[in-house]
């Protein structure tokens, strides 16, 4: 199993680059888990949208999902349908956007078998419904808390993750247990509670360097790495 960093950056993009995107590739087979801002245009270069098995959608805020607009366009034009798993209480004016025959609109089971993976998913903290995403091939392990803050039931979902990619929005001091995601700090400390083998931080603020956050991760969980967009993680 590969994870691929299509875009990693929270809020809004660096310039030049995207928003929320990872593509997941297994046995030949690849998903997108979160579209976000200039997601697609990435996607194109990596390989052909509608080849796709199914977009995993943590949730619908437009950091995570406004390329799913266009993405509508161009499945259209190739007359293609994808699978689009997004939780299943989210009722907004953004999801009546995606109804089309684009998109088959579906909510997030108990549990979901693609590709050779299960895939379970947790309900987190945040301001909409949202999931972190848990998918396993048997052997290898891949935890996406999706955007959250401080969640009870994280550690023990995310447990012997081989990899956990980690919303890291703020440094611990900018953040506070009322802000919607995590701080570099949260996302180490719940990479020691799972017992996680590596950790990625994700969802990263535009205004801060990359290492700024990766330093304060690794005073405690030293195999902490800030994602970047092309970032190939082998598991």
């Amino acid at each position: 199993m590969n994870l691929r960093v299509i875009g990693c950056h929270g809020r809004y993009p660096i310039a030049g680059g995207c928003s929320i995107g990872y593509v997941v590739e297994h046995e030949g087979k690849s998903l997108l888990m979160d579209c976000g801002s200039g997601v697609l245009g990435a996607l194109l270069k990596l390989c052909d949208p509608s080849s796709l098995e199914a977009v995993l959608l943590s949730h619908l805020h437009f950091d995570h999902a406004s390329d799913l607009l266009v993405l509508r366009y161009y499945l259209e034009y190739v007359k293609k349908t994808l699978p689009l798993y997004l939780p299943p209480e989210d009722h907004s004016p953004f999801r009546s956007l995606l109804e089309s025959p684009a998109f088959d609109l579906r909510p997030f089971p108990e549990k979901l078998s693609l590709m050779g993976l299960s895939v379970t998913t947790l309900p987190v903290i945040h301001p909409v419904p949202t999931r972190a995403i848990r998918l396993t091939d048997g052997q290898k392990t891949l935890v996406y808390t999706g955007d959250t803050n401080d969640c009870p039931a994280l550690p023990a979902f995310s447990r012997d993750a081989d990899v956990l990619l980690a919303d890291a929005a703020f440094l611990s001091g900018e953040w506070s247990e009322k802000l919607p995601h995590m701080s570099a700090a949260g996302a180490a400390s719940l990479a020691v509670q799972a017992g996680a083998k590596r950790l990625y931080l994700t969802h990263l603020p535009a205004d801060h360097a990359p290492e700024t956050l990766e330093k304060e991760a690794r005073a405690i969980f030293p195999d902490a790495r800030a994602a970047y967009p092309g970032m190939v993680i082998a598991l």
